[in-house]
């Protein structure tokens, strides 16, 4: 039997969604708080539509798995909704916007006995794989550090959906557009002891509510140090997405625009051989997104609900990011450069 599925959220990411889930599984409903958008979703997949997430859920009574594609801001309120009425939960990333809304989703999904994901695609992507796996495997040794560089453009036309930009809704930088790469940061190397960080808002103190710049420097439980340095500020499009680490076995560096190329390895041993080609990445108009990985994802949720799989990205995970991202902002400087 197909899983049925529903979706909370009717924007630019739950199309991507619904097509994974059309090939499936059954998606059954939709909803969205703008009655065209929700109506035209639906026409478009042939699911039935909604305005009000309470009214679906009470609704339909059939459903197996909801996939929240809401704001961010609206991630846990929206997660624990459904998993109060006994579904399963597929939640976008950032798995919430604070660490307290996290370990509450977290809470009902155990209370709930059902299963939580998070959307992290990018550990999907052939070479983060392939370096995961080399880590797992203690080939590279102990970690001395690792500098991760995202450098993307977001204009002003990627903020005109209004929760864009909110600290209410959007939340940040750090949770919109980078929190995949902040994931790396945690499977690769473990969790975050110390952070030292300045951001600015340099180039769109009209469109959003925080910074659109910053460099971080971390040190991690395992006393290997690294740096980020983030900004929407890339001059008209993407320009990179890496990650690079110095090991006491290696040097590796995975690069392209979205973490999608193996550019450089040194390693003790066998190098890592051709890799697959990977998956193209998100488009949505006018802007770029990460690797689109969202059918493995996918592939995952079936796996573990129809044959006890494990799950690729759990609730805890999902966590994990959250506070290394709260721990960011809390240790972080804003400069004022408005006027200068």
């Amino acid at each position: 039997m197909k899983i049925k599925f529903a979706i909370i959220g009717c924007g630019r990411i739950a199309m991507r969604h619904a097509e994974y889930i059309r090939s499936m599984g059954i998606l059954t409903a939709v909803c969205d708080i703008d009655p065209k958008k929700a109506a035209s979703f639906g026409d478009i997949f042939g699911a039935r539509h909604y305005v009000d997430v309470d009214d679906m859920l009470r609704s339909e009574t059939e459903l197996d798995v909801v996939s929240v594609c809401s704001p961010n801001g609206l991630h846990a309120v929206h997660t624990i909704q459904a998993l109060r009425t006994g579904c399963h939960v597929l939640c976008e990333k950032p798995m919430a916007l604070s660490v307290q809304d996290c370990r509450a989703m977290i809470f009902e999904a155990e209370k709930a006995n059902r299963r939580l994901f998070i959307v992290k695609q990018n550990r999907f992507n052939p070479p983060v794989a392939a370096v995961k796996k080399l880590i797992d495997e203690g080939r590279l040794g102990r970690i001395y550090s690792i500098q991760l560089n995202c450098f993307w453009n977001r204009n002003r036309a990627y903020f005109s959906d209004r929760w864009r930009g909110t600290r209410e809704l959007d939340g940040g930088t750090l949770f919109t557009q980078f929190s995949h790469f902040i994931d790396l940061l945690y499977w690769m190397v473990g969790d975050v002891r110390d952070v030292h960080a300045f951001a600015a808002n340099f180039n769109h103190a009209e469109t959003i509510q925080f910074e659109d710049t910053g460099v971080v420097a971390l040190r991690f439980y395992n006393d290997a140090i690294g740096t980020i340095h983030f900004t929407i500020n890339s001059h008209d499009h993407n320009m990179e997405g890496s990650l690079t680490i110095f090991a006491e076995k290696g040097t590796i560096k995975i690069g392209g625009q979205y973490l999608n190329e193996l550019e450089y390895q040194s390693l003790e041993g066998d190098q890592i051989g051709e890799l697959p080609p990977g998956n193209p990445p998100n488009h949505y108009g006018q802007y770029i997104g990460s690797m689109s990985n969202h059918g493995k994802v996918y592939g995952n949720v079936v796996d573990v609900l129809t044959k006890g799989d494990i799950i690729a990205t759990n609730g805890y995970e999902g966590l994990k990011t959250v506070e290394i991202i709260d721990r960011i902002y809390s240790a972080t400087t804003l400069l004022n450069t408005q006027g200068k």
